[in-house]
């Protein structure tokens, strides 16, 4: 069986409280070589680094979601910095622009972006980047911030335009793409995910929510990012073992600081 790496799931949710061992079992029996379990609110970042200690397979980010961004004005880069030095703790983020929802104003969403790319700059961890119905100014910011200093990024669950896609990939950064992929109504996102370079791509979960098909409207879970490989897969007219070698590759290659002893994927390829 070959293997995948969720590179975005929430294993802190309560969705998974009651079942968590279970959770992280049932995706190491699928295959699934590890799971990054991402952080929404640095003000809870002990619980998501216990879950990161807890379990092998486990690593975690910290930041704070563009939907709380005015919560956590108050804290600036050099927190991030020095939270992150946690050998746990292996990408900064998620943060970024969510115009859909609108649940924190926009001056503080791009105020609290920066400072992430700030974070993710000086570390060289890589920004997991949430981008929803904003990808203009998403584009611009990537921009002008890339003019001042690359940084390594991650557009994370991708479902923004073609345009957000070739630019973050211009920049150096990866997409990646979740359950959404596999919906009947996806067909232009999966057009997306086809021309995309084969080395800037990877899966994720994004669990609990978004389950692929065939368990859409089910509480999702990492062992389903299996379902999602396989339609990338047949997207891009590849095999199964090909994209989850592909996918888990770049992984690795963007998320650098994962121990190299459990970095086997790269040191077999």
């Amino acid at each position: 069986m070959s293997t995948l790496v969720d590179s975005h799931c929430h294993l802190d949710f309560p969705d998974f409280e009651s079942e968590r061992d279970a959770i992280v079992e049932r995706a190491v029996a699928a295959g699934v070589e590890c799971m990054v379990t991402i952080c929404t609110r640095v003000r809870h970042f002990e619980t998501i680094r216990a879950i990161a200690e807890a379990y092998d397979r486990v690593y975690c980010s910290v930041g704070t979601h563009p939907h709380n961004a005015d919560q956590e004005l108050d804290i600036a880069a050099q927190e991030l910095v020095g939270l992150s030095h946690h050998p746990k703790v292996v990408a900064i983020g998620e943060a970024g622009l969510d115009y859909h929802y609108d649940n924190a104003p926009r001056e503080a969403q791009e105020t609290g972006f920066r400072r992430h790319i700030e974070a993710a700059r000086e570390t060289g961890l890589p920004l997991v980047i949430h981008a929803r119905s904003a990808d203009e100014d998403m584009a611009h910011i990537l921009r002008e911030e890339s003019g001042k200093g690359a940084f390594p990024f991650v557009l994370h669950c991708f479902s923004s335009g073609r345009a957000l896609a070739e630019t973050g990939v211009e920049l150096g950064g990866y997409v990646s793409f979740s359950g959404i992929l596999t919906f009947k109504n996806s067909e232009d996102l999966r057009k997306i995910a086809a021309d995309l370079p084969a080395d800037r791509l990877l899966v994720e979960t994004d669990a609990p929510y978004l389950a692929p098909v065939p368990h859409r409207g089910k509480r999702n879970e990492p062992s389903f990012v299996v379902n999602t490989a396989r339609v990338l897969a047949e997207t891009r007219g590849v095999s199964e073992e090909d994209i989850n070698r592909q996918t888990s590759e770049n992984f690795f290659r963007l998320f650098s600081k994962v121990p190299s002893s459990d970095n086997r994927l790269v040191a077999a390829s």
